[in-house]
């Protein structure tokens, strides 16, 4: 299972800035310390282009960031300050879901050790997110001819707004975005098919709420790719999430995805997405048993 990082692309931040960035080389060393993946199963990306970018963003945008020229307002609504880091890490995460889709199709299952950028706008980015990943990952599917029709499977607690608006229309990608009715965007745009959930909804009810969407999504998407967004923040801990799943629900979660792929025999590519317990191992934890579980599905 090919896997692909970024945590090496460094992003400078300020002294107390709340997005949790050494998750992800945490991940790293966790799944290498579980002697299931060796050094030569983690790959990195590289740099999405504008062309691959332009295909989900504007190109004012596009050349906006690559300049530090985006408006004060706009790089508060990321909650990222510019700096050449962060035009890398942003074109390398989005490129790492690139190649995990391509990875996926040839192999079954990949993953992006970071992404699920879902925040990002066509024009804009917010809520840490600045290219979105998904989106271009999906067009860039469909320019190469590996892939017609794209599910994306957004299981992150937070509306994937971003991707919904980008994609508004397009009628060979389905979005399908399942999270918290009351929490961050709350200004919602419109997905393909949206399920809301109430505060402290638990494991039985998600499950269940999440196998009927499944249903619905894969019925109307008839994909060839499903691109997972396998957020860690329904986690019941976590700061941000306001729902209660625990760690077996979210590992069950994530088995009804694989196993609805795996009926069909679609290739997913998985990328993280969100996770900010108030213990950062929580979500490492999460985000490794995800991984864990995808490769135990391809076999490996």
């Amino acid at each position: 299972m090919r896997l692909f990082y970024t945590d090496v692309f460094v992003l400078p931040l300020p002294t107390g800035h709340r997005f949790p960035m050494e998750k992800y080389a945490l991940l790293r060393e966790s799944l290498l310390a579980s002697g299931a993946f060796s050094q030569t199963d983690f790959h990195l990306p590289h740099a999405a282009t504008d062309q691959e970018l332009g295909r989900a963003h504007d190109p004012a945008y596009i050349r906006a960031v690559t300049l530090g020229q985006l408006p004060e307002k706009t790089l508060k609504a990321i909650g990222f300050p510019w700096s050449p880091g962060m035009v890398e890490r942003s074109r390398r995460s989005a490129g790492a879901t690139i190649a995990a889709c391509r990875a996926a199709i040839a192999d079954g299952v990949a993953a992006n050790l970071a992404g699920g950028t879902h925040h990002a706008f066509r024009d804009r980015g917010e809520g840490f997110c600045v290219f979105n990943d998904a989106a271009v990952a999906a067009r860039a599917m469909q320019a190469e001819g590996l892939a017609n029709r794209v599910l994306i499977v957004d299981c992150d607690v937070h509306q994937g707004n971003g991707t919904a608006s980008i994609l508004h229309g397009d009628d060979s990608i389905f979005t399908f975005s399942i999270h918290g009715a009351r929490n961050y965007p709350f200004d919602k745009e419109q997905s393909d098919l949206d399920i809301e959930l109430p505060d402290g909804c638990t494991d039985a009810a998600y499950l269940l709420r999440l196998n009927e969407g499944l249903d619905t999504a894969f019925d109307l998407a008839r994909p060839d790719l499903v691109i997972y967004l396998a957020g860690a923040d329904p986690y019941q801990d976590d700061r941000l999430g306001r729902l209660a799943l625990t760690f077996d629900g979210l590992a069950e979660r994530d088995r009804v995805v694989f196993r609805r792929c795996q009926a069909q025999r679609l290739p997913v590519a998985i990328a993280m997405a969100g996770g900010y317990a108030r213990q950062i191992a929580d979500t490492v934890q999460i985000h490794h048993t995800t991984i864990r579980l995808a490769k135990a599905m391809a076999g490996g």
